[in-house]
């Protein structure tokens, strides 16, 4: 018998790769961020009366699926970019190939949309327009300075979806709702683009944060106004708290303000619905900890 080594001895075995990794489609869908998208759900239906549970779920199950279809879809458009500045990314690492991220990103916004189909002919209507607004924000939102205009419609039509599919449809104060939470999303995108494009920083996007406030104050007059101060006061210690990573920092870390803005999403909403009920302060509440919770294990951004 001859002494060399056989050649499966001097060989790695190597094991097909049969798709990618549950943490890399995770990472694509930025998942950490679903709970902002839930909680912006539950707002616009509690704040138009609500209705069966049902309903609420496939909602929940529609934008979930078109959030998770843009995230995929805005790493599809921004390969180029990511291979210079991002190479961490799942793409340029090799996780998973851009045609695959190409194709699930399109599979999931056509799963959302005719998710919300189901409730609606309005809901319908939003879906679709929410479906081409985050294709658009992600074709070009590294190429226009006016890109978070975009994503803040984005998260003002999803305010109209949830309350279109709900008992009382599309009212005066979720228009008003979705506008704040727009003009959240706004400051907040402004903020977060000084991380890709430094230079100096700059303090009106903080007035935008603001927003929330004065809607809290304005639409809770009377015997609500106390409970409405505090919860105002809760939402303003955590902006500061975020924002202090950025501006009263030693060392700056726009990053962690932007994933902590980014939680603070569900205060934003809590404070749009008044918060007037134990079961609504308690589900806010456990949104906002699912937030912080997922972002330890799946990056925000």
């Amino acid at each position: 018998m001859d002494g060399g080594a056989l050649p499966w001895m001097n060989s790695t075995l190597e094991i097909p790769r049969v798709g990618p990794s549950l943490r890399t489609l995770l990472v694509l869908g930025r998942v950490s961020n679903l709970p902002t998208v839930w909680s912006n759900c539950l707002a616009g239906w509690v704040i138009s009366g609500g209705g069966p549970l049902f309903r609420f779920v496939l909602l929940c199950f529609g934008t979930t699926f078109l959030y998770v279809g843009g995230m995929f879809l805005n790493d599809a458009f921004d390969v180029d970019f990511d291979r210079q500045h991002r190479p961490e990314r799942p793409v340029p690492s090799g996780a998973i190939s851009l045609q695959a991220v190409w194709r699930w990103g399109f599979w999931w916004l056509l799963a959302g949309v005719v998710c919300l189909s189901l409730l609606g002919q309005a809901t319908l209507v939003l879906a679709l327009l929410l479906a081409l607004f985050i294709i658009l924000y992600d074709a070009i939102h590294k190429m226009f300075v006016l890109a978070p205009f975009i994503m803040a419609l984005c998260r003002f039509l999803l305010v109209l979806v949830a309350s279109a599919a709900a008992e009382m449809d599309i009212t005066g104060l979720s228009v008003w709702t979705g506008l704040v939470l727009a003009a959240y999303i706004l400051g907040l995108s402004f903020l977060a683009r000084k991380e890709a494009v430094p230079g100096p920083l700059q303090y009106w996007p903080c007035v935008l944060l603001a927003a929330p406030v004065v809607l809290a104050l304005v639409v809770n007059p009377g015997s609500n106004l106390g409970h409405a101060i505090v919860l105002c006061v809760v939402y303003g210690l955590w902006v500061v708290r975020s924002l202090r990573f950025t501006y009263w920092a030693p060392q700056i870390n726009i990053g962690r303000s932007i994933s902590s803005l980014l939680a603070g999403i569900v205060l934003v909403d809590l404070l749009s619905t008044g918060g007037l009920t134990g079961p609504q302060v308690v589900l806010f509440g456990v949104l906002f900890f699912l937030a912080l919770l997922f972002q330890r294990f799946v990056p925000a951004t």
